[in-house]
């Protein structure tokens, strides 16, 4: 028996202040990744522990990954692989946690299109929960006689997606204090070659499987490629079609009513209403 159990003050720890469904159903996760509760698919969400509270502090580790994987397993137990949620889901954990905290809103930093004053604005934690749906991703894309399949990244290949992506930018972040004209442009032009070539790398990865008429194919190598050797508009339609699936399972764009001049008596409000777009970024979502 764990010392919690015999702990006297056990009646006392925290408590679940929330409980969600994931957008994505559960059903890719096995029961190695996430143990469901016995009365149903509703994962109960913890307030974060001061322990929790210092990891959020802590750059390397937010910047790695790591961070925000502790914090899942501390708030919600039930998830045992934090590096196998789905993007579909990332999101609804995510803001759960902050919701279970107490947390009602989380400030937006935009600039109005129309008097181009920016604000803050909070939005309404409830509210984005209840906006988080999962694309479907179980019909296939049809194209030249093939029919391909996607499924959404898991947080694993989502973050090595971004440290790829870092390095990238770390490597040429000088490119344009290069004073050569030639050597810029071989440079600028290696950067996009190493930009795109990550692009397939991820799109590879958001393929399960790829039907063609002698059979299908599932191995990731085949399939990147594939990606590599197809003609330009073969591979942005791909490509265009998972961007698409990807954007039907995150945060719609925010309403924002600009307040501009709302405090000033001798100003007339803006009152503009415009759509605002909104990532989740999971390293300094709780920074």
């Amino acid at each position: 028996m764990s010392m919690n159990e015999n702990n006297p003050l056990r009646q006392f720890f925290r408590r679940p202040a929330v409980h969600i469904s994931l957008p994505s159903g559960g059903e890719s996760y096995g029961p190695e990744d996430i143990e469901w509760p016995d009365e149903g698919k509703e994962l109960p969400v913890y307030p974060m522990t001061a322990i929790d509270e210092i990891t959020t502090k802590t750059p390397d580790a937010l910047f790695n990954g790591s961070a925000i994987t502790e914090i899942i397993k501390s708030c919600i137990p039930a998830i045992k692989n934090p590096w196998a949620l789905l993007s579909t889901d990332l999101d609804t954990i995510l803001i759960s946690i902050k919701a279970a905290g107490g947390q009602e809103t989380i400030d937006v930093e935009s600039k109005c299109e129309k008097c181009g004053e920016e604000g803050t604005y909070g939005i309404n934690l409830q509210v984005l929960l209840q906006s988080l749906k999962a694309g479907d991703f179980h019909i296939p894309m049809k194209l030249n006689g093939l029919e391909i399949y996607f499924a959404p990244l898991n947080y694993k290949e989502m973050n090595n997606s971004a440290l790829a992506q870092f390095d990238i930018q770390a490597k040429y972040k000088d490119l344009t204090k290069i004073i050569d004209d030639k050597e810029r442009m071989d440079q600028g032009q290696q950067a996009l070659i190493d930009i795109t070539e990550l692009t397939m790398v991820v799109l590879s990865n958001a393929i399960t499987k790829i039907v063609t008429p002698e059979g299908d194919v599932t191995e990731n190598e085949h399939i990147l490629d594939f990606l590599k050797h197809a003609d330009t508009k073969t591979y942005e339609s791909i490509r265009d079609f998972n961007s698409d699936l990807r954007e039907n399972s995150t945060i719609k764009p925010l309403t924002i009513v600009c307040t501009a001049g709302a405090d000033d008596p001798e100003k007339e409000e803006c009152g503009h209403e415009y759509k605002q777009p909104f990532t989740l970024n999971a390293s300094d979502f709780f920074a």
